[in-house]
């Protein structure tokens, strides 16, 4: 039998904690806030910085009639950075809160990162992406290249360099304009049908697809809040069959779309921590987006589902050979074995270690782009700069950790997928 007085001395613990955790997560809110408001000052720099805020305008009101100076940006992160070691974090159980003290922290590292940057400081490539985005990516000698490209030189037999072979290749499965938008509209469709059979998505979401050019990018999704997206395709290059998908979940469903939807809806509405109302684009913040976008698409379309639906659907839809799809598909995995070409090239031209000139040839020989892609790639790494690692490294990070999270069993990846969808996770914490 418990004592009278055993049980107020445990209903005083209790209350205590509750009462530990209130104010934890008020000055929680506190510091939140006066990040989310320096980096709306920091989007008063740099025209990039702020890639998506539906928090109150007039923080967004006060950045731009006060604007700070990127002095004034960087003490105040400081100051920040010592009150949040300083804030005891109280015992809880919910994992969420443990990780999103750890997510501010590292957001306003990367955010002093960016202002030494705007000031003038030059980092080496690797020493950016680990200041930025919490990663550094594997580094890749040439040799590293040459056996893909012997077996895409192979499968592609015949007269000319192996780029011209593989262009010449692709031009049988180009999207016509005039039925770019009938083919995205189905893959978008399908799209959404699989991940809401997982995902429970809030009423309303939505988003507009619009296409545009003169752009460094191929796709970009805009988060307005309110969970709707504005999603735009360049059309600057020829867009080819499997872009319609990979664009599709990338930037819409289960990507970026429901990424930021999944924020507002379980962070921002539901607890109330108003740092997740913005999106620092230069953070460890991309690296989970970006990831997560690119490892969507697998986890939408596994094993041979995709194929399936591209020869019976998309294939016909965009009026090219469905007989060919196999085919088409087994040279893109080849080619996909590239991918961590991109990020050689980027590091060496930013680096310093080779020229424009040369960034466009060495994608254009290992990376498998079409001139006219390779130049513009290279208008991306100097907007960008070591943003590049966020699509393969962050992709190859989350496989590996909602694989671990699964089991081996993919009935059990939609689960892990959404749940870090949801959370506050570091790409650190993704190797944990």
């Amino acid at each position: 039998m418990t004592h009278p007085r055993h049980l107020v001395l445990a209903v005083m613990i209790v209350t205590g904690v509750a009462a530990g955790q209130a104010q934890s997560n008020s000055d929680m809110n506190d510091l939140a806030e006066r990040y989310v408001k320096l980096v709306l000052a920091m989007g008063q720099h740099d025209g990039d910085y702020v890639d998506a805020y539906y928090g109150p305008e007039a923080w967004r009101a006060e950045a731009e009639g006060r604007p700070l100076t990127l002095d004034q940006i960087g003490a105040e992160a400081g100051a920040l950075i010592t009150e949040l070691d300083r804030t005891a974090t109280v015992p809880d159980p919910d994992e969420l809160v443990q990780l999103r003290h750890q997510y501010l922290r590292r957001q306003l590292d990367a955010l002093q990162a960016r202002v030494g940057m705007l000031g003038g400081r030059s980092l080496a490539f690797d020493d950016e992406s680990s200041a930025l985005y919490d990663a550094v990516a594997p580094r890749h000698p040439d040799s590293h290249f040459e056996d893909t490209l012997t077996r895409l030189a192979r499968a592609l037999p015949g007269q000319g360099t192996l780029g011209d072979r593989y262009g010449a290749f692709r031009v049988d499965f180009v999207i016509p304009s005039d039925r770019l938008d009938q083919v995205f509209e189905a893959a978008i469709a399908e799209c959404r049908r699989r991940t809401q059979e997982h995902v429970e998505l809030p009423a309303g979401e939505r988003f507009t697809v619009e296409y545009v050019t003169d752009k460094s990018w191929s796709g970009y999704n805009w988060y307005q809040g309110g969970f709707r997206s504005l999603i735009q395709v360049n059309t600057d290059l020829p867009i080819y069959i499997d872009r319609a998908i990979d664009l599709a979940c990338h930037e819409g469903y289960p990507g970026h779309h429901v990424y930021n939807v999944l924020l507002e809806q379980h962070l921002v509405r539901e607890r109330g921590w108003p740092e997740f109302s913005v999106y620092a684009l230069f953070s460890p913040q991309s690296l989970i987006a970006e990831g997560t976008a690119n490892y969507g698409i697998e986890v939408a379309f596994p094993n041979e589902e995709r194929l399936a639906f591209e020869r019976e659907v998309l294939f016909p839809a965009a009026g090219l050979d469905a007989s060919r799809a196999t085919e088409y598909y087994q040279v893109q995995a080849l080619v996909g074995q590239l991918d961590y070409a991109g990020n050689e090239a980027a590091r060496r031209y930013l680096n310093g270690d080779i020229d424009r000139a040369a960034a466009a040839d060495w994608l254009t020989r290992y990376a498998m782009m079409a001139p006219a892609r390779a130049e513009q790639r290279t208008r991306f790494f100097d907007q960008y700069r070591s943003y590049v690692i966020n699509y393969n490294l962050g992709k190859d990070l989350v496989a590996a950790f909602v694989e671990a999270r699964s089991l081996g069993r993919p009935e059990n990846r939609w689960a892990a997928f959404a749940g870090l969808l949801a959370s506050p996770r570091l790409p650190s914490g993704l190797q944990d």
